[in-house]
């Protein structure tokens, strides 16, 4: 039952909206032939699939949920795309690749653990000299990390805000609308307020804080 309920809720299809911000970023990249690149915290791949489209290159994909690289595995296959992705169950503390392996490095809301300075520092060695990380980071602390960026051996190619009411328009209201509209079918089912539990407490905690929720893509290429 909580399998279908999570189907019928289908927040993924929501987080699909986004991608017009993931291709704004690409975008703002030069050409690179297959490039290789390193997708952190990529969770069910709405972003990373994307990413292969767009590139035309190889991506690992490393996350600690395996049943989210599960289903970013199996939407690879049924579009064809699975011999130009590997999925990797680990940390983004723990990443045991050689050094200089990726011409990019893309993370897209995966910053809050390991912050921004940590990742631009830890995360440099696995990438390539003159190769590139995207950041989709939330917009706290902008000037700051701005100021981080050349200190830590890299130079910004460009930047950009979301609209600051993205979040609720693009992925809160339509998924709070859909919570009532489970809701509304399957009445007083415990099971269903179990699973719907969880997204109810994100729109909550998006509707007493919406700042919080701006957020911000950064191209960075590394130098030295």
């Amino acid at each position: 039952m909580s399998k279908e309920i999570e189907i019928e809720i289908n927040a993924d299809q929501l987080r699909e909206t986004f991608l017009n911000y993931t291709r704004k970023a690409f975008e703002m990249l030069p050409k690179i032939d297959k490039p290789r690149i390193l997708d952190i915290g990529c969770g069910s791949g709405i972003p990373t699939l994307e990413l292969l489209r767009l590139s035309n290159g190889e991506i690992i994909g490393v996350d600690i949920d395996q049943s989210a690289l599960y289903e970013l595995n199996k939407r690879a296959r049924k579009l064809g795309l699975s011999n130009r992705v590997k999925t990797i169950n680990c940390s983004l503390f723990e990443l045991k690749f050689p050094d200089e392996s990726f011409d990019i490095i893309w993370a897209e809301g995966a910053l809050a653990p390991i912050g921004f300075e940590r990742a631009l520092k830890e995360w440099g060695r696995l990438l390539k000299i003159k190769g590139f990380m995207v950041f989709h980071d939330d917009l706290q602390n902008k000037e700051r990390k701005l100021k981080i960026i050349p200190n830590c051996g890299y130079v910004l190619l460009d930047h950009f805000q979301l609209p600051d009411d993205a979040w609720w328009i693009e992925y809160y209201k339509p998924l709070e609308k859909r919570i009532k509209d489970v809701r509304t079918k399957y009445e007083d089912d415990l099971k269903v307020i179990e699973v719907v539990k969880k997204y109810q407490n994100e729109i909550n905690a998006y509707k007493k804080n919406p700042n919080a929720f701006r957020s911000i893509f950064y191209i960075i290429q590394k130098i030295n």
